[in-house]
Parts: structure tokens; sequence; C-alpha cells
């Protein structure tokens, strides 16, 4: 077994290093082109949209690979949306959408959690605990969570086969709504529910913190889920997903990217855009939180799908 793992990473290694050395592809060039129409509106504040639009531009124009973006803004009304129809392998993000139908279910029944979903929840959010992920995808099952994302309104995101949830499949406008579900959604959770959940994403650990804090103002608060995952097509699937609140507003940022030559490049990329947006939603205020340092971003998949189910083919 640990001659078979060393194999595949000196393979996973080489094939990525051979990506970053490679020419950029008409493919990568078209992407760009795409991302160049990044749209933003807010009628509350027109200068605002325009000017996040710009950003989201710039912040993605030597950018390589497939990214969307998806912010809302309760202040100002701003939404903005850019391939948000795009769907990827979610990989750990999926852990988001499960703590929420766990607290649904846990609603619905009239009770509060179980000390044996606490113990699930809690390390499947902080620490990205994939056995605990395990067991609560077992436990609600597929017709319950089909269930719940109806519920959620989400339009594109499809659970992954039997049990492989980080193959759960899904698109930057859906995980807009999920974290809608702790931040606004009142129909879904009740307030204590939508506050555990956001207390669990406030404490993820420190070297998960990553993402789309980068350029947070003190004062903000990040609620935060990531996912990372290399796959034999499309690269590294970088993700982060976060709710902010504090300084009397919320706000949420959506940044789901693939094609990544490794985890660190999509995290780059991720940032960039997470900066662009908190520097236009909070201007003047100081930085909280910078760029995270390259050599703190681990090559280490986030282990939602087992090296065991490479034979399964993702959807492009």
């Amino acid at each position: 077994m640990a001659l078979h793992l060393r194999k595949r990473r000196t393979a996973i290694v080489a094939a990525l290093t051979t990506a970053l050395l490679a020419p950029i592809s008409a493919t990568a060039a078209d992407a760009s082109s795409q991302q160049g129409r990044a749209l933003c509106t807010a009628r509350r504040d027109p200068a605002l949209a325009a000017r996040m639009s710009h950003d989201i531009r710039a912040a993605l124009s030597s950018r390589t690979g497939s990214v969307s973006v998806a912010v809302h803004d309760t202040r100002t009304g701003l939404f903005c949306q850019l391939a948000g129809g795009r769907r990827y392998d979610a990989a750990s993000v999926a852990k988001v959408m499960m703590m929420e139908a766990t607290l649904r279910r846990a609603q619905e029944w009239r009770r509060g959690l179980t000390a044996w979903e606490r113990r699930k929840i809690r390390p499947m959010i902080t620490g990205s605990d994939n056995n605990a992920a395990r067991r609560i995808w077992n436990d609600l099952g597929h017709p319950y969570l089909s269930r719940f994302l109806r519920r959620v309104g989400t339009t594109a995101t499809s659970l992954g086969p039997s049990r492989l949830w980080g193959l759960t499949r899904t698109t930057a406008a859906d995980q807009l709504r999920l974290l809608g579900v702790l931040t606004g959604a009142r129909d879904v959770l009740k307030p204590t529910a939508r506050a555990y959940g956001l207390r669990q994403m406030a404490d993820v650990r420190r070297d998960q913190r990553w993402g789309v804090p980068a350029g947070m103002p003190r004062g903000i608060r990040a609620h935060l889920k990531n996912g990372w995952l290399p796959r034999a097509t499309h690269g590294w699937r970088v993700h982060s997903v976060g709710a902010f609140t504090g300084g009397g507003r919320t706000y949420r940022i959506v940044v789901l990217s693939h094609d990544n030559p490794t985890m660190a490049y999509g995290v780059r990329t991720v940032e960039r855009v997470a900066q662009a947006v908190h520097r236009g939603l909070n201007k003047g205020r100081a930085v909280g939180q910078g760029l995270t340092p390259e050599d703190e971003i681990s090559e280490v998949p986030d282990g939602s799908v087992p090296e065991t189910a490479d034979d399964v083919d993702p959807a492009s």
C-alpha cells in the first residue's frame, strides 16, 4: 500500500509540473475571455458594482483555468456572478450542505442535535474530518439530502454517487444559496440553528483558513469552508466559500475553480478575487488578513474522494 501511494504521488507531481511548464492552451485563453465578462449589479450603489466588476476582471486577468464567482452583500444589494452555472466536483465544500441538512432534519423532527450529531458536525467542519463526513452522509442518505437541496432551491447541484460525497457536483450560484441558509433563509433554519452553523464555520482551524478571508478587514468575522482535491481530469479543484459578518453588514463570497496546476496556484487565484471583493465592500478599513504565504499551503488533497475511486470518471 505504501509503495502504491508513493508511486501515485510521484505521478501526480510529475503531471502537475508538466502542466505548470506547458504554454497556455486555447481553452485556457477562452476561459480567461469568459472571466472578462464578470458582472456585478447593485441598485443602491451602481458605482460600486462597476468598480467590483472591473476589480474581479483584473484579479483574474492573468490566471488560467476555470473560475466561477458569486458574491452577495446585504447592505448595498450588490450581486456578482461569473460563470455561476458552471459545475464542479464539490470536494469538501459539500460538508456545509451536510451540516445544514442535519440541522434541518433535527428541526423537522422537533428536537435539538443529538450528541452523536454534534460529535460529527464539529470535526467535519472545523477540521474537514472525512470519517465524520462519511458517517453524516450515510446517516442522512440520498433521499433526504435531495429533498433538502430542493427546499433550499438549488438548481444544478447533484449528489455524488453512493459513498462518494466529494463528487457531489455543484455551482457557485448554488453554493451562494447554501450559504444563504445560514445568513438569511429564515424559512429553512431557525436562528439558533443558523447561529450554530456559523459558529462551526468561524472555528475552522488555522491551516484551513486560506481562500475567501484573504483581504478581509479587521472587525469582520469569517465563516468559511474550503475544498482542495486533484483528479485525473481538470487538475486541482480549489474552492472556498464564506459568509462574513460584522461592521453592520453581512456578505457572502464563493469562488470555485478547477484546472489548477497546483493547489497553491488555485489558492492564489481564489485569494486575489477575495481581496478585490473585500476591498470594494470595505473601503478605508485596515486589512486584517493578507494572502496565505505559499510555504504554508500544503499540496496534500483534502481526502474528500478516496484514491481508490480514481476509476470513477468525473463529469466534465
